[in-house]
Order: structure tokens, then C-alpha cells, then sequence
């Protein structure tokens, strides 16, 4: 049985994998030059790192089981982490307790409110019964208007833009009670990959290949063919690749083009989850701008959300000591910041991350790059499960497999490891 899989990212190329491991054979198709998607790698002093930053976290049991499977837990490594907090033209620590009962921008009863709300949200297992009312409503109801105009309203705006009103509060439960497990006693640790998590995409091809597996880059899919209500082939290339089942992996948008003969009821349902793009540029730098990992924007007046100062958490001497910072936003593909050259961007950028160190100028930075996803983060609302569209599609052979289908939990690594296996299961009539 010949399986196609579109799409190598992480997701795909699980689905993959564990397709090969059950002695089907695969046609993996990748329209960029390089596999893993959002998880793909560039090179800076010789090293691979990723274009958009990852870590992973305790509570990430797919993809540390992967990791294990595939005989790379020596190269899986737990760092120490700190995140900061950007309000008000300072930088505040912001991991521990005794952190947020230091930050002076709140009063000291929204601290423990803030808190309680945290401690309470990690503890929670209900989240379906959450799904009827926005994180919006839900935050100032418990934790009133300061809390909301200093911490949770600038990250739902700063995530999700002009939807940021829209947004489920399961979205933010899973935020708060998925990833808080990483933290033990008062301290965070994160995973990381020697050698980036490109090391795993190369092993996951390796496997793919040596079970029989064929992957081709470089490689968009212009269809999906359908005959009698079937999916029977790939179409890539102007040729056609016949396929017992098919497995894509693609956005979204993507797959609506692909295949104009879906239903109308599912495609409306996948055409009414919307999506925030995101920019990233990635600095290389002679010195370190912050002590802090994880930077938080809380500032309207910043155009960018956060910073995440990589070798705060790697060590530079991996990148022949050079310090590497990304910039990122989450932002509308149609904002004018999205589709600025790197050059212009940075001139943006400029002035407001001097506000996070005013030493920093442009003969700090050696390098620039920058990198672009149009479909980073599915925007979640409420009763979003009654809209999930489903893996196995209503053409027969045909399953999808996207980042608006990981719910309740957010888009990541792990879940994409999830996805991807839980697909190939699938397809291989073994749920």
C-alpha cells in the first residue's frame, strides 16, 4: 500500500515514519528545498539553528518518546531558562513567586490575584467547560481590569491581533496548564537538541528512507486527484504519483486549493478558522542585549512581541561565541510590517530594542535574516470543538492533518508529533 503524505514538517514526517515502520510505502511531498516547516533550520558560524525558535517542555511526552525511539536521547539536553517581562519602559524577571511579587506594576492585590488565577488554571482539567466564553471575558471577570491591561490583554493582542477579542479561553487554559509543568521549584528547564532540532528531522528522514520511503523536496503539490469520490494520487510536478490513501499536512488555505471538489460543509469549516502569520528576524550580535531568555512585550508602543536572546539559553560558544537574538511578531499578512525587507524591518525595530538595553546600535549586529510563515497560529474561538474539522475527510482515502486540528492544546512540536502519528494510525485503519 502506497501512502502520499504533503507536507514536511514535523507532523508529516512522523506520519511518515511510523507509516514505514508498519510496512507502508510513502511519498513525501515538501514544496520548500528543506523539511520540518516551522521547525526547519539555516546555519549560523557553521551550526544549525531554527528559523523559528523551539525548546520543548517537561510535559511534552510525544516528542520526548520519539526522541528516545529514534536513539537521540543523548543529544536531547534540559537548560536552565528565565523569562522576562517588558512594561512600562523596564525589564522585570518573571519566573518565580517572589518575581511577580516584586512587579510594582500591578498593586499587591491583582499580584495575588494573578497568582491564584495561574495556580488555579494549571490545576484545572475541565476545559470543555470553558469553551463558551472568550479568554477576554473570563480574565476580567477573575482578574479584573489591571491584570487584563498589563499581563493578558497585550498577550492576546500581541498573539492574535484585531481577533485578540475573539479567542477562546481554552486557548489560554491550555497555554497556562500544559506548559506551567516545566517549572519545578521555582525554576523552568527546557529541552533543547545538540546540534538544533534539525538532528530529529534527519533522523526521521533517515528512518523514512530506509523503510522503502521516498522524499521530495522542492516539490509543491498543484492537486490532489479525485476519481469516483476517491483520493488516488499526488499531482506535483505535472505528474501524477498514484496513492492508496493520502495524508496532508499543509495550512489550511492550502488544502482548499489543492482540492476544490471537498464538501461545502467541510470545507466551510475550514475556511472559517483564520490564521495570524508571523515575521521573524533573527539577529546575530557581538554582545548580549539582556540577561533574559524570554522577553514579553507589554507595551503598545513596541511593534514587535517578543524577544527570545537564544544564547541566553544555549551557550554562544556553540555559535563561535556570537550572540543570537529573534525578533518575532505575530502579525495579519496584510499588515505593512509583514512584508518589509529584513533591512527595512531592523530600521523599525531599531529604536524600541535599544529600549531593552540603550547601548544596543547597528554596529552590535553582524548578521541579519529573516523568515516568514503566513500560517503560524490558528486563531481559536469559542466552541471551536463544534466547528474541529475532522482528519478523515468526507472524500474517501483523504485525511487532513493541520495546526487548527491540535485543540485543546496550542500548535507546537509535541503536538505536531501527536498529530502526525495519530494520522498514520489513521490511515493505516489501526485507530
Amino acid at each position: 500500500m502506497r501512502v502520499g503524505i504533503i507536507g514536511g514538517g514535523i507532523a508529516g514526517l512522523t506520519a511518515a515514519y511510523e507509516l514505514g515502520k508498519r510496512g507502508y510505502r510513502v511519498e513525501l511531498f515538501e514544496r520548500d528545498r528543506e523539511l520540518g516547516g516551522q521547525a526547519g533550520t539555516f546555519q549560523i558560524a557553521g551550526e544549525r539553528i531554527e528559523r523559528f525558535y523551539h525548546h520543548i517542555f517537561g510535559s511534552d511526552v510525544d516528542i520526548i518518546q520519539l526522541i528516545a525511539e529514534l536513539g537521540l536521547n543523548d543529544r536531547l539536553v534540559w537548560l536552565n531558562s528565565n523569562v522576562g517581562f517588558f512594561h512600562g519602559g523596564r525589564v522585570y524577571d518573571f519566573v518565580t513567586p517572589v518575581d511577580l511579587m516584586k512587579f510594582t506594576p500591578l498593586s499587591l492585590f491583582d499580584r495575588l490575584r494573578l497568582g491564584l488565577i495561574t495556580l488555579y488554571l494549571r490545576r484545572y482539567g475541565n476545559w470543555k467547560s470553558l469553551e463558551g466564553i472568550t479568554a477576554r471575558d473570563w480574565l476580567l471577570r477573575y482578574g479584573g481590569n489591571r491584570n487584563y491591561d498589563v499581563i493578558w490583554g497585550p498577550m492576546l493582542r500581541n498573539k492574535f491581533g484585531a481577533s485578540a477579542d475573539e479567542v477562546g479561553m481554552v486557548w489560554l487554559w491550555g497555554k497556562i496548564h500544559l506548559r506551567l509543568s516545566s517549572r519545578k521549584g521555582g525554576k523552568e528547564q527546557l529541552g533543547y537538541m545538540q546540534g538544533s532540532f534539525g538532528t530529529l528531522l534527519d533522523k526521521l528522514r533517515q528512518k523514512i528512507e530506509e523503510s522503502g520511503g521516498s522524499i521530495h523536496t522542492s516539490s509543491p503539490v498543484e492537486r490532489i486527484v479525485i476519481q469516483n469520490g476517491k483520493a488516488v494520487a499526488v499531482q506535483s510536478g505535472g505528474e501524477q504519483y498514484p496513492c492508496d490513501a493520502i495524508i496532508a499536512t499543509v495550512p489550511s488555505m492550502a488544502f482548499l486549493k489543492m482540492t476544490p471538489e471537498l464538501p461545502q460543509d467541510y470545507a466551510a469549516k475550514l475556511k472559517n478558522i483564520g490564521y495570524q502569520g508571523a515575521v521573524i528576524l533573527v539577529l546575530t550580535l557581538k554582545q548580549p542585549l539582556t540577561h533574559i531568555y524570554w522577553m514579553n512585550v507589554s507595551d503598545p508602543d513596541v511593534p514587535f512581541v517578543a524577544l527570545v536572546e537564544h544564547t541566553n539559553f544555549v551557550s554562544p560558544d556553540v555559535y563561535g561565541g556570537q550572540r543570537i537574538l529573534y525578533i518575532s511578531n505575530y502579525l495579519s499578512t496584510d499588515s505593512p510590517l509583514y512584508s518589509k525587507s529584513k533591512e527595512e524591518l531592523l530600521e523599525v525595530y531599531m529604536p524600541h530594542v535599544q529600549k531593552f538595553n540603550p547601548e544596543f546600535d547597528a554596529t552590535w549586529v553582524r548578521e541579519i535574516h529573516i523568515f516568514r510563515e503566513d500560517a503560524a497560529q490558528p486563531i481559536v474561538g469559542t466552541g471551536y470543538s463544534r466547528n474541529l474539522p475532522q482528519h478523515m475527510t468526507p472524500i474517501e482515502n483523504l485525511y487532513l492533518a493541520n495546526t487548527t486540528q491540535i485543540y485543546p492544546e496550542d500548535r507546537g512540536m509535541n503536538y505536531s508529533v501527536r498529530l502526525g502519528r495519530k494520522v498514520a494510525l489513521l490511515a493505516a485503519k489501526e485507530d
